[in-house]
């Protein structure tokens, strides 16, 4: 039979576990937002060297990145449609980005 006491010491450890899971989920947001800011540096880069919008949008590239972005996340074994819901937003947002740096260099 389950105490009282028991049962709020198993709930302060779920307390103090969710803190720990909680500053993980924020250290590996750092690393996202590192790496986020790698990529768009390069999209930066890219979108001075494309000759025009169409080849910015390159939506037979984004599928190729959606295909490779699902298959590395099968092989990691985690949920395949998060990734590829995460990377379309994510692509959506820096074909924005991309799309000024090259019509701001025409």
């Amino acid at each position: 039979m389950s105490t009282n006491h028991e049962a709020e010491k198993n709930a302060k450890a779920d307390r103090e576990q969710l803190a720990a899971v909680r500053v993980a989920v924020d250290e590996v947001d750092e690393q996202i937002v590192t790496l986020i800011a790698r990529r768009e540096r390069l999209i930066r880069i890219s979108g001075t060297l494309k000759g025009d919008d169409a080849e910015v949008r390159a939506p037979g590239r984004v599928e190729r990145v959606i295909e490779h972005v699902r298959s590395a996340a099968e092989k990691k074994d985690i949920d395949p449609d998060i990734v590829e819901t995460t990377y379309r937003a994510m692509i959506s947002a820096f074909i924005e980005l991309e799309l000024k740096v090259h019509n701001a260099t025409d």
